[in-house]
């Protein structure tokens, strides 16, 4: 999502959203529980902050631009919603434009999922119970109960119910990677994430809104199962790349196990299951895999895409290739490389205008001091070397190094190398070197490797996911985490039933 001249939108909604609200709190009955509670903010507020947040995260992720599939889901969601402990709020039920396997809500009935998420659910009825899940936070009211937590922290009521829920939706709050973003970690660690008893409380309401709108409750459990799957995948992946299994945040967060969620669901599940209304719930699997057809999925052109250690980024007109076993973030302003050992990276940035009219001019205001500078071409694109003494803003001085390069839409990009310390940078030189030196315009090749992705529909074939892969961009292992068939013990589908397969579009 790298944009060359955007300010951090995460920093400005954190800014946007802290304001104290005067007072020592007052108490409300809880829709859900029936008992009364203390709480910083009243339901008025809570109406108010959730329609004034709503916009900063619609300019945070964007909203899929999709009539169709944003009115499914939005009727979809109004249905659980009327069944809800709060059927009386305004709901608003949205879907972001993010390749992330999340969903959240903030304060007030304004709930998100993105289409990251419902490429990995099955039916209508498992996105039923994401949706429950999150109606479950905003009916009990767990958004306001944890800004009374946090009011003493320091932030407002607004930034602590939702700033916490923006950075937790983007897996932002445990250990800070080298090149994690430092306002949303320095916010993070103010804002306390669901409680565990909050997380189990919002599967169970999910099940039980799943339940009164004729909806099997067990589909809560394929639910929690798609999360266990994306976090073995993930773990997977991290142990065939020898590097540490990732840490999830929002829904793939592990406060609590997903394995103690699946076990809970289980049994909440199973004693909803009887009482379910006489009519035959369905799961809507049919209705569900129409409308996401043809959706988009993984990266989108329009942020920058990833294609194994390829990044591309058709309408900005660069590329950049990471060295092997590196990980490529692509964040929302700035792109990073990351060693297989955390120990160093590589960060590349869009300038904004006021950071100097030419190179020279920019590594001046940058504080370059003393060291080399070189004026070369890379790629056929005008581009400075500087490594020296800079003196940054609080008047410290110290070594660094930085290379400017122009691209050939007259944007200029900083790539600036990052270690723990000066082994590290060392022992990377030569990676970290050959990075910068890959910094180009795209070449037909990359334009072809550039197509968009889009979900597809076919018929299982005789010959299982090995053969559906041929005909797929991804791999076999991806289709069936896609297909929520992950690892060999699952039975396969039958023969010609319809599965999703991922497709590259034409090219940008």
């Amino acid at each position: 999502m790298i944009k060359p001249v955007a300010a951090r939108p995460v920093r400005a909604l954190g800014l946007a959203l802290a304001v104290l609200l005067a007072g020592c709190g007052s108490t409300v009955v809880n829709p859900v529980s029936g008992r009364a509670e203390r709480t910083v903010m009243s339901l008025s507020q809570e109406l108010e902050q959730g329609r004034r947040a709503h916009q900063s995260v619609l300019k945070e992720y964007g909203v899929l631009q999709n009539p169709a599939l944003q009115a499914y889901v939005n009727t979809l969601g109004q249905k659980l919603a009327a069944q809800s402990h709060r059927a009386e709020l305004e709901w608003h039920f949205t879907v972001l434009d993010s390749p992330e396997v999340n969903a959240f809500a903030l304060p007030g009935g304004y709930v998100y999922v993105t289409r990251g998420l419902m490429a990995y659910m099955e039916s209508e009825a498992d996105l039923a119970g994401v949706i429950g899940h999150e109606i479950g936070h905003v009916t009990a009211r767990h958004g306001a109960q944890r800004a009374t937590r946090q009011q003493n922290a320091g932030l407002g009521v607004l930034a602590a119910t939702v700033l916490g829920a923006v950075l937790e939706s983007r897996g932002v709050g445990g250990a800070t990677d080298l090149a994690g973003q430092v306002s949303q970690g320095v916010a993070a660690g103010y804002v306390a994430a669901y409680s565990r008893e909050q997380e189990l409380q919002a599967d169970q309401l999910g099940a039980e809104y799943l339940s009164r709108s004729h909806y099997d409750p067990r589909h809560m459990i394929d639910v929690i199962q798609v999360l266990k799957d994306q976090e073995r995948f993930a773990a997977d992946q991290a142990r065939a790349q020898g590097r540490p299994a990732p840490g999830g945040g929002g829904w793939l967060a592990s406060h609590p196990s997903n394995e103690e969620r699946l076990q809970r669901i289980r049994d909440e599940a199973a004693n909803l299951a009887g009482n379910t209304a006489a009519k035959p719930p369905e799961s809507g699997r049919d209705a569900f895999l129409k409308a996401i057809e043809g959706m988009p999925y993984g990266d989108s052109p329009a942020q920058g895409l990833v294609r194994g250690r390829q990044f591309l980024h058709p309408e900005l007109d660069i590329a950049l290739t990471a060295p092997e076993g590196w990980q490529i973030q692509n964040g929302a302003e700035t792109l990073t490389l990351i060693a297989p050992g955390r120990d160093a990276a590589l960060q590349l940035q869009g300038l904004p205008p006021r950071a100097g009219s030419s190179h020279e001019a920019i590594l001046r205001q940058w504080g370059a001091e003393q060291g080399r500078t070189e004026s070369r071409r890379i790629n056929g694109l005008a581009a400075t070397q500087f490594s020296g003494w800079r003196r940054n803003a609080q008047g410290q001085r110290s070594m660094a190094e930085l290379t400017l390069i122009t691209s050939s839409k007259g944007q200029v990009y900083a790539l600036s190398p990052l270690a723990r310390d000066g082994q590290a940078l060392q022992q990377q030189r030569l990676a970290l070197r050959q990075s910068v030196e890959s910094f180009r315009s795209l070449s037909a090749e990359d334009r072809q490797l550039a197509r968009p992705w889009k979900l597809a529909l076919k018929p299982f074939p005789a010959g299982g996911f090995a053969e559906l892969a041929k005909g797929s961009v991804l791999s076999e292992g991806r289709l069936r985490l896609l297909n929520g068939r992950y690892g060999d013990a699952r039975t396969p589908p039958a023969t010609g039933r319809l599965v999703k397969v991922v497709v590259a579009g034409p090219a940008p």
